[in-house]
């Protein structure tokens, strides 16, 4: 495939957009070469600058569950627009949509509407310190919650394939007020909680984590987290950015049994557009102005076009949830198929898996946490991701990051990926 015309674009946004793009895994420095340029998509498929076709893997990292411009959503947003973009004003659907979200997730009584996932984590852990009044949370290595300062401390995703896992910028007073442990290791928690007894104020976790690889958390680490923060007065946040309304229409929360005490959501609750969401019982979501001291605002938050989109793509998951049965069979599918032939070839590797996430480590140690996802040899990575890209099959151009399935993508698209890596010489 020729990307001439996407050379040239990066050249030129380089001139004036930092590294040349506004998400830095966007840059391909974990891959090498020059990232594409998309020019439209539709369904399962990209169409790029040099007029290349390529089936997506990332569904724009998670928000277009049932794929790329999904006429229903569409709909949705050109009816809205032509009605005002934005009014700084309440509008009937924010209450539609936060009505509906409610009704589809368990154990959350409230919602309130931001911008960004990142917006929504740092409110979350600002909401929880300010119930709590204690000041210290625990995160996983390995788990992005977005780039609010304090949750760059060994962030995953991003900021390592950048190499930059502790950012200049964060203080270190910021810093020293988040503790990190391990995931899976429930023991390491435990360490923490006794060590900082009485002053945590929330575990922020992301229940299935997406930004080291998909990575699962066993029964025990899961439900142990649960218990600990019961026992010891600590909210637990559950991050479902990625996996809310992807796993289920419940989320992880439903999937794993685990009720949280705040979610926060982004991606498909906007339906492609930016928004983000923090949830939790009346109890907690009181202590948020104006009804209550814990100050946090948007004039954008709620705005009509994002809540169009989001509200009808909500809607068609809580119509047909047999789109979340539909998602697993084809992601298992493709697992079955890229592990069966990888199998074949001389290289060690990993395939982790839930639900429609998945991702391909080149490791021969079972990927389980940061540490061991750090493990993996990123040079036949790089050979996988461009020989796969030559074939027309776009992946997420990193190692640590999860590749999320689109329900528009058909068994004969699962078939030609699968083929594609046979081609591959590794």
């Amino acid at each position: 495939m020729i990307y001439k015309r996407s050379s040239a674009l990066f050249a030129e946004a380089k001139q004036f957009i930092p590294g040349g793009v506004n998400s830095p895994v966007r840059a391909f420095k974990a891959v090498g070469g020059d990232p594409i340029f998309v020019k439209e998509a539709k369904g399962a498929y990209l169409y790029d600058e040099d007029g290349n076709k390529l089936i997506d893997y990332i569904s724009s990292w998670g928000p277009l569950i049932l794929g790329h411009a999904y006429e229903p959503v569409i709909n949705a947003v050109i009816d809205k627009a032509k009605k005002g973009t934005s009014f700084g004003m309440p509008t009937e659907i924010e209450t539609q949509l936060a009505k509906l979200a409610v009704s589809m997730v368990p154990n959350i009584d409230k919602i309130r509407f931001v911008n960004s996932g990142t917006e929504a984590c740092m409110s979350a852990v600002r909401l929880a310190r300010g119930y709590t009044r204690k000041d210290k949370i625990i995160k996983f290595a390995g788990c992005y919650h977005g780039h609010s300062d304090s949750f760059l401390i060994q962030a995953g995703s991003g900021a390592v394939t950048f190499g930059s896992p502790n950012s200049p910028g964060v203080t270190q007073g910021t810093a020293k007020d988040t503790l990190l442990a391990a995931y899976n290791d429930l023991d390491a928690v435990r360490t923490l909680t006794k060590a900082n007894k009485g002053e945590i104020a929330a575990i922020i976790i992301e229940p299935v984590a997406g930004n080291m690889g998909c990575i699962v958390p066993t029964d025990d680490f899961i439900h142990g987290l649960r218990e600990l923060c019961t026992e010891e007065g600590i909210v637990l946040i559950f991050d479902e950015v990625m996996t809310g309304f992807r796993l289920a229409k419940g989320g992880a929360q439903e999937v794993l049994g685990v009720m949280a005490d705040i979610v926060t959501f982004g991606k498909v609750i906007g339906g492609g557009l930016p928004v983000g969401a923090f949830a939790a019982r009346t109890e907690i979501m009181d202590y948020l102005a104006p009804d209550g001291p814990v100050y946090q605002a948007g004039t954008l938050s709620g705005n009509p076009l994002a809540m169009s989109a989001g509200l009808a793509m909500l809607t068609e998951l809580n119509n047909n949830p047999e789109v979340f049965k539909s998602l697993a069979n084809k992601t298992e599918y493709l697992h079955k198929g890229l592990k069966k032939v990888l199998s074949d070839k001389d290289v060690a590797f990993q395939i982790n898996r839930f639900g429609s996430m998945l991702s391909v480590h080149f490791t021969d140690t079972p990927v389980v946490d940061f540490e061991t996802s750090a493990k993996g040899n990123n040079e036949l990575f790089k050979k996988y991701f461009h020989g796969m890209l030559a074939q027309g099959i776009y992946l997420p151009p990193s190692a640590f990051e999860s590749y999320f399935l689109n329900d528009a993508l058909s068994y004969q698209d699962l078939d030609d990926t699968i083929a594609a890596l046979e081609n591959i010489k590794f």
